[in-house]
């Protein structure tokens, strides 16, 4: 296992970044101390001659240790690769000062905790704008890459620009007999009756059948009379209460230990999904996908009444994890998902305790190559009760999550990767 580590691609990255930031060390000390550039003006200059030439290194270096072989045409390096790796650099670290600090300091991170986690995903943007697009060669004639270096996990995406061929599934011995809908609900008395009946009263006209299993996270208000009330009236509508801690992402993974599908859709218990969306995923599935996630920012999505702040924070985050893992799908927090059975028991166990759980599911899936397909979806905002995401208690969960997951997508060998 040590073996396979120190051959990885990201080891390699990380020594090579080692390197260059001692020799950036040892140049500026030079030029300061030894070569007398010791003013104000002459230690800048210092500085950018010892960035410069490290920068040069570093490119050199990752050449020849991470990313070998392709094209050292003179023309290549100098007029594409060389400027790509610079740009690349500076994104890294514009993105660390701009982003990463700014945000993680409004989540009150502590400072010194603050610089790590950004050297680290400065480290994690270079390295991954390298791999897509500073050392991808192309063959002059036909411009198309000669050698192209797939992250692991995004391989057969990437090559085949699909997850899974329609024509390649058995959509018979996919079928869905019974269609689960998981609702975790802490303190939803004003919102639960509303969400649930329209649910059912769209899956009765669409003659699909389904359970509700609603989990019950310790409400202190009266959530659990209702939903026995509801269990009563349609047997098809059942509940439990939660035997975890409370929390969001602990409500989850009991409905997920307890439904009785062949899927399952993950539902917020405020109203705040479109019930029609639901159909949309169930059928979705039956065309064989193992995964269907919803995104309410591209053409025909839609979110009414998203408070502003939160719908700035939602977008950046996105846009961070769309970068790292090379993705296109630019919904990964929204918890509205599907998945097949399988998919949910193949992934276990999940370690997210709170509404980290809707980063962890869908990118475990991805990572782990399973099928999806996404479609536009809308979203409201609550009309009664109270929110229970905090902004300020999730953003270091949420990012914890996040580069575990990209960890394992590039030290794990494959080990968890679906088997094909």
């Amino acid at each position: 296992m040590l073996i396979k580590i120190f051959k990885s691609k990201v080891f390699k990255f990380l020594i090579g970044g080692g390197v260059t930031s001692a020799i950036n060390l040892f140049l500026i000390f030079f030029l300061i101390d030894y070569v007398g550039l010791d003013t104000p003006i002459l230690r800048n200059i210092a500085n950018i001659i010892s960035l410069e030439i490290s920068l040069v290194c570093g490119f050199f270096i990752y050449r020849n240790l991470v990313w070998t072989g392709g094209n050292w045409n003179i023309k290549e390096v100098l007029l594409r690769q060389l400027p790509l790796y610079h740009v690349s650099a500076g994104f890294s670290v514009l993105a660390r000062i701009f982003f990463i600090f700014p945000v993680l300091d409004f989540l009150k991170i502590n400072y010194v905790i603050n610089t790590l986690i950004g050297v680290l995903l400065s480290a994690v943007i270079n390295y991954t704008i390298s791999d897509r697009f500073v050392f991808k060669t192309y063959n002059k004639d036909k411009r198309v890459p000669e050698e192209v270096y797939y992250p692991e996990g995004l391989s057969p995406t990437l090559k085949n620009n699909s997850i899974v061929s329609k024509q390649d599934i058995d959509i018979n011995s996919l079928e869905l007999n019974l269609f689960s809908i998981v609702i975790p609900a802490h303190n939803e008395e004003g919102s639960i009756t509303e969400t649930i009946q329209s649910i059912t009263e769209v899956l009765e006209t669409e003659k699909i059948n389904y359970e509700i299993l609603v989990v019950n996270d310790n409400s202190q208000d009266c959530t659990e009379d209702i939903l026995q009330n509801l269990s009563r009236q349609n047997n098809k509508i059942r509940y439990i209460n939660n035997y975890y801690p409370n929390g969001f992402g602990f409500a989850v993974r009991c409905g997920l230990e307890n439904f009785q599908g062949d899927a399952v859709a993950i539902v917020m218990a405020d109203c705040s999904d479109s019930p029609q969306n639901i159909v949309d995923y169930y059928y979705k599935l039956q065309e064989g996908y193992d995964c269907v996630f919803g995104s309410r920012f591209v053409k025909g999505g839609k979110v009414i009444d998203y408070p502003a702040y939160k719908l700035i924070i939602n977008r950046l985050a996105n846009l961070f994890i769309q970068i790292i893992f090379g993705l296109k799908f630019n919904d990964i927090t929204n918890a509205f998902k599907a998945y097949r059975k399988h998919v949910i028991h193949e992934m276990s166990p999940f370690i997210s305790h709170h509404f980290n759980l809707t980063v962890e599911l869908p990118l475990k899936a991805i990572v782990r190559n399973y099928s999806y397909d996404t479609i536009p979806i809308t979203w409201s905002n609550r009309k009664s009760g109270i929110s229970k995401l905090k902004l300020k208690e999730m953003g270091s969960r949420y990012l914890f999550v996040v580069l575990y997951i990209w960890l394992e997508k590039h030290l794990s060998m494959g080990d968890y990767k679906k088997k094909l």
